[in-house]
């Protein structure tokens, strides 16, 4: 999986490409740094799936930036946006 973050003063946008599953999810988690961000933006137009190893990692960001700010997932591809659909995500999570 690749990572691409952007940091634009509070904002920090990041790109996802591969696939977010038990052995990606533990680099994701280490590469989010929340202090100061507020407003984390997901971008998963090139993410091809994503397990529950990959969910726990967003629920944990979303976790965050609720004391924070606030979390965005965007350009989610059909396959992925049904895993949220079919786990409820799709009703926590701001999705565009």
């Amino acid at each position: 999986m690749d990572i691409n973050k952007e940091k634009n003063d509070s904002k920090l946008t990041i790109r996802l490409k591969g696939r977010l599953d038990t052995q990606t999810s533990p680099l994701l988690a280490s590469e989010l740094s929340l202090e100061g961000v507020t407003e984390l933006v997901f971008d998963l137009s090139e993410l091809e799936y994503v397990s529950s190893a990959g969910l726990r990692v967003f629920l944990t960001a979303h976790k965050t930036m609720m004391a924070q700010g606030e979390m965005i997932i965007m350009n989610a591809a059909p396959v992925v946006k049904e895993v949220f659909e079919i786990t409820g995500f799709i009703d926590i999570f701001t999705l565009k």
